[in-house]
């Protein structure tokens, strides 16, 4: 994993080298192992990067620019069973510069043009430059694993992999006031820096002399309701272990040490399961333990998981105090708003691990939006679709949601919400319980950003952007888990819970659950394979039970998150989200009216625990909101020199 800057200009001209090195300052937590810069000849482009060795560690700096002189490549990832695709291309002529992975990448571009990229397998995000034909292009893995930004200033094309080093380059630090409004930073491409947006998962942009053209590679495709289904169960069990086995055994390969990340899920601990028996020796496994409060904490459960496999057991104890001592700069990292400190915590994590030693780590992020494992996939299948569900069942889970439908929107939902489903002809569970929520925000607008945004109707701009084609045809769930997965799974679950935190340790995190194998063979499987009454992830659950404890097989899904900074009134965390919205920087914010935030906080300690929890993640994203526009002085008119100093210093 690295990072890196791109700069496109149509006309040639000398481009800053201060500017680079600057933007590559920024992101230097992401490559602390080398950094560097070229120019094109002829004034048309420049690359820069910063490198964390993994891979062919004495060889494998870049950009790399190929033999001809024509081709240029910066890399942020891995790609996996690189070894085969090396020795295809070298039968067919290929001379490689380098041991990297990454080179692949170059000569698959020269053979085959974009079309060669399809080849590639992992996490990552691409920049080459194309001499000869004057041009461009950005890709992004395809389930958006790693990040990639892009913005357009002063004539110029810059791509990044993070925001703040498009700004250390140059592009000013403004709200993105209409991405805000309409929720386009978790729910498109945007982002909350006017100008500056995301190259989608599974998409490339190129700029050229005809400007920016885009397209998309790869997608979801979820069987439709009328397919044949490929296997009998246990068959579908066995081809999700094979897949699953073989994505583990391909993100093994490293020349630096590997270790687990540990939540007591059966996620993370059917990894660590799978790895112990790949590689045939213990590894490391690492906890985050929330020590203030025992509902939250899920250590015990870890401690099993790493019993029964004979690792080496590290636990990394969070408090809240700590949660609000590294809250600002985590925030810095993440470049968008946290609704819980959950956030915060992983990256304390990621430090820890890094300080013990660690470059590479495994996880289980992905399970849950590969294979239906959130609670609002189970209730999209019992309100809209329970065929092949024992009805019996069916009927307890429903009355059993009709007495806790805690959190999901009544009557009183937005009408863009209404809208969606009657395109889609049902409920989205997941949506309706983000519109509660969101509603609620709304109430603390100013007026005038009100007015202005009235209308924006956020679900029905996002729906529209999508490919219909996908959604044709499918169950209900499987359109959920689309929907999620163009949504919330890169623009919050990859970027709070992946590689922002990560990556900002010097961490690479790989993801075997989200290899596109194994996501294209769990697209193909019935909805009734993965929920199966009150068991979510049934095929997964069923699939990894060689590797786990029987406590862990048989456990129900527990959310990762830290408790409320709202139920903990003593601790500083809550302190810290009193001082900051009774700051400076709340008046400096364009979306809320100071005077209704300050008098919700008065009334906070009057209000019952659960009025108190449901309010925690409206707190968590306006305190973050302050404290973005405190480090990155948004909106200001000298943002980007002001926040070059922040570098500097």
């Amino acid at each position: 994993m690295c990072g890196f800057i791109g700069v496109y200009q149509r006309n040639p001209a000398v481009i800053d080298e201060h500017s680079l090195l600057n933007a590559l300052s920024s992101i230097s937590h992401r490559g602390p192992d080398e950094r560097s810069v070229w120019h094109d000849p002829s004034g048309r482009a420049a690359l820069g990067h910063v490198r964390l060795s993994i891979i062919g560690l004495n060889n494998g700096s870049q950009p790399i620019v190929a033999e001809q002189g024509d081709l240029s490549l910066v890399v942020n990832g891995e790609f996996y069973d690189h070894e085969r695709i090396r020795r295809e291309l070298e039968a067919e002529g290929c001379v490689f510069k380098t041991a990297s992975d990454s080179e692949i990448a170059l000569h698959l571009y020269r053979r085959s043009g974009v079309a060669g990229l399809k080849q590639l397998r992992g996490e990552f995000a691409i920049v080459l430059f194309d001499r000869r034909r004057r041009l461009m292009m950005a890709v992004r893995d395809r389930m958006g694993i790693k990040p990639l930004f892009y913005a357009q200033h002063g004539g110029a094309w810059y791509f990044a992999s993070e925001i703040k080093a498009l700004l250390a380059a140059g592009i000013p630090a403004e709200w993105d006031e209409d991405a805000y409004a309409s929720r386009a930073f978790y729910l498109r491409d945007h982002t909350l820096f006017k100008g500056v947006r995301s190259v989608q998962p599974g998409c490339w942009v190129m700029v050229d002399n005809g400007g920016l053209h885009n397209g998309r590679y790869w997608d979801m495709e979820f069987a439709r309701q009328d397919a044949v289904y490929p296997a009998d169960e246990k068959g579908m069990i066995e081809a999700v272990r094979a897949a699953v086995e073989e994505s583990v055994r391909l993100r093994l390969r490293a020349d630096v040490p590997m270790g687990v990340y540990l939540s007591g899920g059966i996620d993370s601990s059917a990894m660590l399961g799978m790895a112990t028996h790949l590689s045939s020796q213990p590894l490391n496994a690492f906890n985050l333990s929330f020590t203030d409060m025992d509902d939250y904490d899920e250590n015990r459960f870890a401690r099993l998981a790493a019993e029964h496999n004979g690792a080496r057991f590290h636990t990394i104890a969070v408090s809240q105090d700590n949660l609000a001592d590294f809250f600002e700069q985590a925030l810095w990292h993440n470049e968008t708003p946290f609704f819980n400190a959950h956030g915060v915590a992983k990256y304390i994590l990621s430090q820890q691990v890094r300080e013990a030693g660690m470059k590479v780590v495994l996880t289980g992020e992905g399970a849950d939006e590969v294979f239906a494992g959130y609670p609002h996939f189970r209730r999209d299948m019992l309100l809209y679709n329970s065929e092949q569900q024992d009805p019996e069942v069916v009927s307890k889970l429903r009355q059993r949601i009709q007495e806790s439908e805690q959190g999901y929107v009544q009557p009183d939902m937005p009408q863009d919400i209404h809208w969606m489903i009657q395109q889609l002809r049902h409920g989205v569970s997941w949506l309706d319980n983000q519109a509660g929520w969101f509603k609620a925000l709304e109430s603390l607008y100013r007026v005038d950003f009100h007015d202005r945004f009235q209308g924006v109707d956020p679900y029905r701009q996002f729906f529209d952007r999508l490919d219909h084609r996908n959604l044709e045809g499918r169950d209900p769930v499987h359109k959920s888990m689309y929907l999620w997965a163009k949504s919330y799974l890169p623009n919050f679950v990859l970027t709070t819970l992946g590689d922002r935190m990560e990556m900002a340790n010097s961490i690479e995190g790989r993801v075997p659950l989200l290899d596109h194998h194994v996501v294209e063979l769990a697209c193909r499987l019935p909805v009734w394979m993965k929920v199966r009454g009150s068991t979510e992830k049934y095929v997964f659950r069923e699939a990894m039970r060689p590797y786990l404890p029987d406590a862990l097989y048989k456990r129900k899904k527990h959310y990762f998150r830290a408790p409320p900074a709202t139920l903990q009134q003593q601790g500083r965390l809550y302190q810290l989200v009193q001082d900051v919205l009774r700051g400076g920087e709340l008046d400096a914010l364009p979306f809320f009216e100071p005077a209704k935030v300050r008098s919700l906080l008065e009334k906070l300690p009057q209000l019952s625990a659960q009025e108190q929890g449901l309010l925690d993640p409206m707190l968590m994203e306006l305190t973050s909101l302050c404290l973005l526009q405190r480090r990155f002085a948004m909106g200001s008119s000298g943002a980007s020199a002001h926040w070059n100093s922040r570098v500097a210093a």
